[in-house]
């Protein structure tokens, strides 16, 4: 699959291939430099574009990309958000996913051509209000008021997760995988919620958990408590429609989150 990149790009082969649902990935060395080759889907077919915009700040380094393929720098480091949250430090992974997406969504100039909308991703949430109604249907009507008056929109990675921020050592903690989308900047908080395996131990409910985690983000990216709700509800009922499209029982998860969003937006 890499063969044609190889030797125009000078890389040599660093371990096994790796398939994910969603690309395909090949260790390469690059000169000195642990990289990875990847072919990205359609989904992120701007990756490679947003990442070199970026240029390193909150985001991997781009060594080389066209179309769908681009090679990045590889983490070396030894720390990952997925295990500091669960064991006891959620709030420290938080408040690290924050600080990545403050570098992200900092204003510059000229932004990349072509960057899709957030308001396209919504199709598959308005099908499945339309199909299922309940909290499908609560969740859709508050993506359209979200919609009709949005705030601080700027270029939003738009996967922003526990697994999509990795640890490049003296560089920190750097954001992979962005699928590229214009928006408000609130919509890239929404996802830290919806990871199951994030659950830290030292809080004895899910809902405490989950409610510590809205104060922990509002406050560390200076978000409105009420948005950011809004945003959370919003994301876990697309989400939960994409599950559902693909007769997916992990639907549960994210519609226990819009449950949550909307128990605190009502209280």
């Amino acid at each position: 699959m890499f063969e044609d990149y190889l030797g125009p790009w000078g890389l040599t082969l660093d371990g096994e291939p790796i398939e994910t649902p969603y690309s395909y990935l090949q260790p390469v060395k690059y000169g000195n430099i642990a990289a990875i080759l990847k072919r990205v889907n359609e989904d992120e077919k701007h990756s490679g574009a947003v990442l070199h915009w970026w240029n390193e700040v909150g985001a991997v380094k781009v060594l080389r990309y066209e179309s769908n393929v681009v090679l990045i720098e590889r983490a070396m480091g030894q720390r990952s958000l997925i295990s500091m949250a669960p064991s006891g430090h959620d709030e420290d992974a938080c408040r690290i996913l924050c600080d990545v997406a403050a570098k992200l969504h900092a204003q510059r100039a000229p932004v990349p051509d072509g960057l899709p909308n957030i308001a396209d991703r919504f199709d598959d949430l308005s099908i499945a209000s339309s199909q299922h109604g309940g909290v499908f249907t609560k969740c859709h009507k508050t993506v359209v008021e979200l919609l009709a008056a949005p705030q601080e929109v700027t270029v939003l990675h738009g996967d922003l997760h526990h697994g999509n921020v990795l640890d490049f050592g003296t560089k920190c903690w750097l954001a992979i995988d962005p699928k590229g989308l214009k928006g408000e900047r609130t919509f890239d908080f929404a996802n830290i919620f919806n990871n199951p395996d994030c659950i830290g131990p030292e809080k004895p409910t899910a809902l405490q958990n989950f409610e510590k985690r809205v104060q922990i983000v509002a406050e560390a990216a200076c978000l409105e408590k009420r948005r950011l709700l809004q945003w959370v509800m919003a994301f876990a009922g697309l989400s939960a429609s994409w599950h559902v499209k693909n007769d997916n029982p992990l639907a549960a998860i994210p519609l226990e989150n819009a449950e949550r969003a909307l128990g605190m937006l009502n209280q």
